[in-house]
């Protein structure tokens, strides 16, 4: 049986990223909790990575890291799909290019790809999946959220990370990486999903 919520006093975030960590401890703050960075002196196991779903690989890194540590843990896992390449990358967004790629190697490859597709034709969509885990390695709380718009032709911007630069978003003729953190909170599939978990967590506790 999952512990309640009501019970987690801190929650630490299942990713080396910084960015990433900073982003849902921003995000986070109405939980009224410490979200923390992983333990620099904690002897952790990487997590595999091998779901066939963003949800899957959201759960095997909550419970993965939660189990391991004995805290409470929350995860992400995120997926850029592009209609014109069947929803490639998805899952495989950060290992597009290869399990070693750098996320340069990872926007070439999709530069390539979409070389010859028409302007119209680029439309995509980030999806972001979280998940909470309690000490034990239960499953209490998941979400998910998603930020709609096209792949442009040349990476734009100094912001964000990874497919970022890339990612024109609906509506705004700006890519992601254009986009100050309080803009990118707004707008992003990072932020729709942590809003969303945090009113399920309210609604919970």
């Amino acid at each position: 049986m999952s512990r309640p919520l009501s019970d987690c006093s801190e929650i630490f975030v299942a990713t080396s990223n910084p960015h990433k960590v900073r982003e849902l401890s921003t995000l986070l703050i109405p939980l009224g909790i410490p979200v923390r960075s992983l333990p620099d002196d904690a002897d952790l196991t990487a997590v595999e990575e091998d779901g066939e779903t963003l949800q899957e690989n959201a759960r095997k890194k909550a419970i993965g890291h939660a189990t391991q540590l004995g805290q409470w843990v929350v995860a992400d896992d995120t997926g850029l799909e592009v209609d014109a390449l069947d929803g490639a990358p998805g899952v495989r967004s950060a290992r597009y290019a290869g399990d070693d790629a750098t996320m340069a190697m990872n926007l070439a490859l999709l530069i390539e790809h979409l070389a010859d597709v028409d302007e119209e034709d680029r439309k995509a969509r980030f999806i972001c999946h979280l998940c909470v885990a309690d000490p034990d390695g239960n499953v209490v709380l998941e979400s998910s959220g998603e930020c709609r718009g096209q792949i442009g032709t040349a990476p734009i911007g100094e912001f964000g990370f990874g497919y970022d630069a890339m990612f024109l978003v609906a509506g705004l003729d700006q890519t992601l990486a254009q986009l100050n953190d309080d803009k990118t909170a707004a707008v992003g599939h990072r932020g729709h999903a942590a809003r969303a978990l945090v009113a399920a967590w309210q609604q919970h506790t």
